[in-house]
């Protein structure tokens, strides 16, 4: 018998006596052995079918669970941003209003990350490029006289090394904006190259501000900046421009 194009088993006709089949006898047992094969193949069909059925339901009720968690985390999400306006509103000073503003920015940036989210090979990755260009456009929307000039990859990251590069980017371009430009505002260039040098991706942040000749090294941006970079295994380097600032992050491309 044979089912697609390959031998699935013998059907056998065995006799205590000596004797010879005659052709009618062979021609009715490969009847009855294409019958049965027919049949085999019918039931491996409908298995395969079921199968896939299976699959399909559980890939759309994964899906409806996913939906599900980034509705109540982006809900609770909104709940924390919301507190921080409260706070926002009570209190006036300049150092408490810059304070609260940097950190619901930095929750919004992982707000963010968790709206990208999408199943992939039984894990939560994030499009890094989808996710960095509605970072940008968030920050964009809330500063006046800032644009942005966004050249960026695909690259699917899991969620816990996406919000690490997300954060960087964002304490990056908060730095520009606040000390980097002036009335008049200017232009940040963001930029995600992969398949830098062994299988690492570069991030790289550049504005045309005035610049900062001389970062300082125990700043608490900069040390949040450098540990970031570490927890997905990069580096941070500060690079030469004619004009403003350019700040790099190189780290491995795994997912």
């Amino acid at each position: 018998m044979l089912i697609d194009g390959a031998a699935w088993g013998v059907l056998e006709v065995d006799s205590t006596e000596p004797r010879d089949f005659s052709q009618d006898t062979i021609e009715f047992l490969t009847a009855a052995g294409a019958l049965i094969g027919i049949l085999l193949n019918k039931i491996s069909a409908e298995r395969s079918q079921a199968s896939q059925v299976t699959a399909a339901v559980k890939q759309q009720a994964s899906d409806i669970y996913l939906r599900e968690m980034q509705h109540r985390v982006k809900n609770n999400f909104q709940l924390i941003l919301s507190s921080i306006a409260i706070q926002r509103r009570r209190y006036t000073g300049s150092e408490v209003q810059r304070a609260l503003a940097h950190v619901a920015s930095r929750i919004q940036a992982i707000s963010l990350a968790h709206d990208q989210l999408a199943p992939q090979h039984d894990r939560q990755v994030v499009q890094l490029g989808v996710y960095l260009r509605a970072l940008c456009s968030s920050i964009e929307q809330q500063t006046e006289g800032v644009a942005f000039e966004i050249d960026v990859d695909e690259l699917a990251l899991a969620i816990d090394r996406a919000v690490p590069v997300g954060l960087v980017l964002n304490e990056l371009v908060t730095n520009s904006i606040k000390h980097g430009f002036g009335p008049d505002g200017g232009r940040i260039t963001v930029r995600l190259q992969s398949g830098i040098g062994f299988g690492d991706c570069r991030l790289t942040v550049a504005d045309d501000g005035r610049g900062t000749k001389d970062p300082k090294p125990g700043g608490s941006g900069l040390r949040l900046v450098e540990s970031l970079a570490r927890q997905v295994g990069g580096k941070i380097d500060y690079l030469d421009a004619d004009k403003g600032t350019a700040t790099a992050l190189t780290f491995p491309a795994v997912l």
